[in-house]
Order: C-alpha cells, then sequence, then structure tokens
C-alpha cells in the first residue's frame, strides 16, 4: 500500500470525532483488490474523479486504472485496519488509521477462494429462473461474433451475456458484507451530452486462457486496424466479454458514460470493469482530437494484445 509491504504497515493519523477522506486507486499491474476496514463503513463520494450520490457499503472491488473516493468516520482512539485482499486470495495489502504513530489493529485473515459459477461462463444463460433470464437479456439482440474470433486465440464465446450491473463480482456474492456494485454507482450529475449516438460500435474482449492470448474480436494491436470516430460525433460502444476474466477497459481522453440495462445513464467513470460473460454499454463524446489508446488496464492483457487505437477525426 503506497510502495509499503504488509509488514511495513502503511499508517496514516485519524483521531476520533474526525471525518477523513481517501483515496484508493487501482495502481497495481494485474491485480483487483477487494478492499474493506473492519469496523468501519465505507461512504463511496466519487469514482475515477467524478462525484457519485453517496453510497455506503462495507466492502468494493477496485481494478487497474479505477480509483474510489471513500468517507469514513472515526468513532473512538483506536487502530483500523485497510485491508486490500486480492481477489484470488493469494496475498493482500494493509495499512492503518489510528490516533498515534506506531498502533496497528488486527488484520483479518484472507477470506477462502471461491471459484467462478455458471454465470462467469454461460451469462444470463446462467441466471436463476426464466425472470432473472429474462432480466438480464432486456436491450439484446442476437450476438454475433467476428469471424476472427473462430481461431487458436479464442477458447470461449458468449451468446447469452448477462447485462446487469447489481453482481459485485467472483468470489463477493453473498459474503455476509454489503459490496459495492456498478449499479449502487451513480452519478450526482446530469448526463453531460444527452444526443442519440449516431453510430454504434460492438468490441467482444477475447482470449484464450491456456495460451495467454488477449484480443479485441479475436485480433491483436498488430493484427486490427483503428477504430475511427468521428470529432464531436456521440458513440455508443458496446463491451461483450467473451472471457471469464475481468477486464477493466479504458479509453484514453474521452469520458466513458456508462448506461444502466434499461438505457439509462448510470455513471461517468473513465475505466470500467467488465465482467466475465458480461456485455455492458456505454455513451462516448469524441470530444478530443487525436490518437488514443483503449485497451485492458491489466498490463499483461494490454501487452498480450487487448489494445485498440483509437482516432478521432
Amino acid at each position: 500500500m503506497n510502495g509499503q509491504s504488509p509488514t511495513a504497515n502503511w499508517s496514516a493519523i485519524a483521531k476520533a470525532g474526525e471525518r477523513v477522506r481517501l483515496r484508493f486507486i487501482g495502481a497495481s499491474t494485474a491485480t483487483f483488490f477487494d478492499v474493506r476496514i473492519p469496523g468501519l463503513k465505507l461512504k463511496v463520494i466519487s469514482t475515477d474523479g467524478q462525484p457519485v450520490v453517496p453510497v455506503e457499503v462495507d466492502e468494493f472491488r477496485i481494478g487497474s486504472g479505477e480509483t474510489y473516493d471513500v468517507i469514513v468516520d472515526i468513532p473512538d482512539d483506536r487502530a483500523y485496519t485497510i485491508f486490500a485482499q486480492s481477489m484470488d486470495r493469494s496475498g493482500y495489502a494493509r495499512g492503518t488509521l489510528s490516533p498515534r504513530a506506531g498502533m496497528q489493529a488486527v488484520v483479518p485473515e484472507l477470506d477462502a477462494p471461491v471459484l467462478l459459477e455458471a454465470v462467469d461462463m454461460m451469462g444470463a444463460m446462467a441466471q436463476s429462473g426464466v425472470g432473472g433470464m429474462m432480466g438480464g437479456m432486456a436491450m439484446q439482440s442476437k450476438v454475433h461474433h467476428s469471424r476472427d474470433e473462430y481461431g487458436p486465440g479464442v477458447d470461449m464465446r458468449v451468446d447469452a451475456p448477462r447485462l446487469n450491473l447489481d453482481d459485485p463480482g467472483p468470489g463477493l456474492r453473498n459474503n455476509g458484507r454489503r459490496v459495492l456494485s456498478y449499479a449502487d454507482l451513480k452519478s450526482s450529475f446530469a448526463q453531460p451530452d444527452g444526443r442519440a449516438p449516431t453510430q454504434e460500435i460492438e468490441l467482444h474482449l477475447t482470449g484464450n486462457m491456456e495460451r495467454f492470448i488477449w484480443s479485441i474480436d479475436g485480433l491483436k494491436l498488430n493484427e486490427a486496424r483503428p477504430i475511427h470516430f468521428r470529432k464531436g460525433e456521440r458513440i455508443r460502444v458496446i463491451l461483450h466479454n467473451d472471457s471469464t476474466m475481468i477486464h477493466p477497459m479504458h479509453l484514453h481522453g474521452m469520458w466513458s458514460d456508462l448506461q444502466a440495462p434499461d438505457g439509462t445513464f448510470q455513471v461517468r467513470k473513465h475505466t470500467i470493469a467488465v465482467q466475465p460473460a458480461q456485455r455492458v454499454s456505454m455513451l462516448v463524446t469524441a470530444d478530443a482530437e487525436g490518437r488514443w489508446a483503449f485497451h485492458c488496464h491489466l498490463l499483461y492483457h494490454m501487452a498480450a494484445g487487448m489494445f485498440r487505437e483509437v482516432i478521432v477525426a
């Protein structure tokens, strides 16, 4: 945490009666962290630097490139552990909030690893009951996979992706704590650009887990043509995850306005974590002329080819 190992115990002074704002930055190379402060509620007030309607939770997941601003109220003069366990439960980062230097609190045990569920592979087809499946498939039309997805570089295709945003993700479901999901994040301002999109671009997040090949629409960066946005245009970008991994997708230079499953404005972010077998929609205003990167923020995925150049002109 802030460059210090768990044994080094990064610390900050926080005294009884104080209200503290913490900014969490997903600065890891390729790790999702599940963050909580046992004994304290976390009031999320911002994501990716954009204000949201405050929401109180016990825990949140943060991916590479994401940021969250959180308010905590310190009720007494004792130490509290900031605990951030990796998603695969192989380790953790930790720090301490305390009224005096040198104090520390109990560090929780790592949660047990949790295997992926059917919903992480089959999407909406695995959501419980007909009503759940139909709810997860709202707004969907027939899924089209690029012909480049049918090759040795792609080991999975999802024909019925889930659209819901209210899932905190693998390893956090029904863990007994109130866990943040994207459905809880609601921008505290109206959608800045209310125009209807004039172009729709669908991108499939693809790969081969065993061979560690990562791509978009079955093509690595060096095999693909750039994506073109007309300057000033309002564009809908659909991200369809054809893999069992979470991909934090980051478009440089422009904001991404995530849409709810019903098509309404949900939250403005610059990095959107797309869950396994999930399909999300975001609106982008192409207001920044130039050549921009659009990539998975897990460094090894980006370097392996899950990357596109976007040209705004």
